[in-house]
């Protein structure tokens, strides 16, 4: 298995061999001699006498592709990705309570102030995604993602001492700022895994976003006006009394403070090729521009923000449909069932990407789920006007048989989103643009975030407003919306297809 120095084929060790066919950790074809004596953080890249890479304590798992998954790397890891949607998701229970007891907001303007609060975070990380991308590229994963970490921790916990209109505004905006978080934590699972192992990786890194959103609200919702709340505990708080949502922003702050101190004391550091100058004569960075004109990267980013365009509109319009009445085209579910049916939706994403996802992966590919979920998502839809067909001709036991049925299977459309991921990892041209890469994906998809649930919610309040369709205007418009994916996975590219790496580009 040996090989002569500036011998560029497989020697079974993965990217640093020149392998074109390992596209997770996709470096251009470059000898292996190359990399002799370039300085890594942990050591030196050196050769043994069989052509083995050694020296740099750690590298060798990063370079076999065989090694098992790293998984309490993974776990800790986990544990920080769930930081940014909490941070995202646990004002949504009081904003509006909120800012109307900042005074001074008319109550008819409250939903603008509370959308547009909500947007600006999303808004934010969008105009500073890339550039926290390209510093975890230069400067290593590890720095970004605890300086991230600890932003995002301090502008949350400030945000429920806001004693006025624009602290809100100039909180939530902060910890936009620091969206280096979700950046580098998607970097640094791609960086623990292997291609054998990436679907798994990105199943619990799914998982763990998907915890973050059920946990955010709960927490939010739990712990505002604890003085009221929880008398017996915190009736003798002034501090509290006066500042009612400061506790669960000190929450949600100290979840992302201990996830940096566990990143600082434990996690790895993945990005292990450092500059150099033999490393950049041979692969120079590459400029967002270049990466954007890259085969097949701007293929991937349109089926990527299409699919979450998809999402983004369901999950905004979602919990509105579930309370308007059903004569106005809703299920008219009290807050509770609300609550129970998002919860059921939550419980079956995560079943469907911890337990169905990886072996479906292994077995048919990144793009092949894609096209399924592509196929089904009309369906996932056409669900919610079907309910209230059968609530309007009083069909409550057919309602009641098949709608938590109906949502626990079609919930499967949410592999799609793990599988975007993986898509995204395959089709990075270099090992050292994941994390621009990433973020070019990412800001384009926080741009969605901060103006599809309004333009969605609109929509969905106009059609109930005035009968369109018995106010399903917004499921026929998604519909139609969710059917052009079919056609559109046409331009999606071969490199990304993942399936068993293209068969192992037909056997070799």
């Amino acid at each position: 298995m040996g090989h002569s120095k500036g011998d560029s084929k497989d020697d079974g060790q993965g990217v640093l061999a020149g392998d074109e066919r390992t596209p997770l950790l996709a470096v251009a074809p470059v000898p292996i001699a190359t990399y002799e004596g370039v300085e890594t953080e942990n050591g030196i890249f050196e050769e043994d006498h069989n052509g083995n890479i050694i020296g740099a304590p750690g590298v060798h798992d990063y370079l076999n592709e065989d090694a098992p998954l790293p998984f309490w790397q993974i776990m800790l890891l986990c544990y920080t990705r769930v930081v940014e949607p909490i941070a995202f998701f646990s004002i949504f229970p009081y904003i509006q309570n909120m800012i109307e007891d900042l005074g001074g907001i008319d109550e008819d303007s409250v939903g603008f102030y509370s959308g547009l609060i909500e947007s600006l975070f999303s808004a934010t990380q969008m105009c500073v995604m890339i550039f926290w991308g390209k510093a975890s590229d230069r400067y290593g994963r590890k720095p970004v993602l605890v300086f991230s970490l600890i932003g995002v921790s301090a502008s949350t916990a400030l945000f429920g001492m806001s004693t006025k209109l624009w602290h809100l505004f100039f909180f939530r905006c902060l910890a936009g700022v620091f969206a280096g978080t979700i950046v580098t934590v998607r970097a640094m699972f791609t960086e623990n895994s292997t291609k054998k192992t990436q679907a798994r990786a990105f199943s619990y890194f799914a998982f763990a976003g998907n915890m973050g959103i059920l946990f955010g609200p709960l927490l939010g919702g739990a712990l505002e006006h604890p003085a009221k709340k929880y008398a017996f505990v915190f009736g003798n708080s002034k501090f509290l009394k006066h500042y009612p949502y400061a506790l669960p922003g000190f929450v949600c702050g100290a979840i992302g403070a201990s996830s940096a101190i566990l990143t600082i004391l434990f996690v790895k550091e993945t990005l292990h090729i450092h500059h150099s100058k033999k490393l950049s004569e041979t692969a120079a960075p590459m400029s967002t521009w270049e990466l954007v004109k890259y085969p097949g990267v701007a293929r991937v980013m349109i089926v990527y923000n299409y699919i979450a365009l998809l999402a983004f509109a369901y999950t905004s319009v979602n919990p509105l449909f579930l309370f308007t009445p059903v004569h106005l085209g809703g299920i008219g579910f009290p807050p509770e069932l609300i609550a129970a049916a998002i919860a059921l939706a939550g419980i079956s994403q995560a079943l469907w990407l911890l337990f169905a996802f990886p072996p479906l992966h292994k077995r048919i590919g990144t793009g092949n789920i894609l096209r399924i979920c592509a196929a089904v998502w009309p369906f996932f839809f056409a669900a919610s006007p079907i309910l209230n067909f059968l609530l309007r001709h009083e069909m409550k036991i057919a309602f009641w048989a098949l709608g938590p049925l109906t949502v626990s299977i079609t919930s499967g459309v949410a592999m799609a989103f793990t599988a975007n991921q993986l898509a995204v990892n395959d089709i990075a041209p270099t090992h050292e643009s994941f994390g621009t890469l990433n973020a070019l994906v990412l800001a384009v998809t926080s741009g969605l975030r901060a103006v599809v649930p309004w333009g969605a919610t609109s929509m969905y309040a106009v059609g109930v407003k005035y009968h369109i369709f018995s106010g399903q205007l917004f499921w026929v418009v998604i519909i139609l919306i969710a059917i052009g994916l079919t056609p559109l996975m046409k331009i999606f590219p071969k490199e990304a297809e993942g399936k068993a790496e293209i068969e192992e580009d037909s056997e070799a």
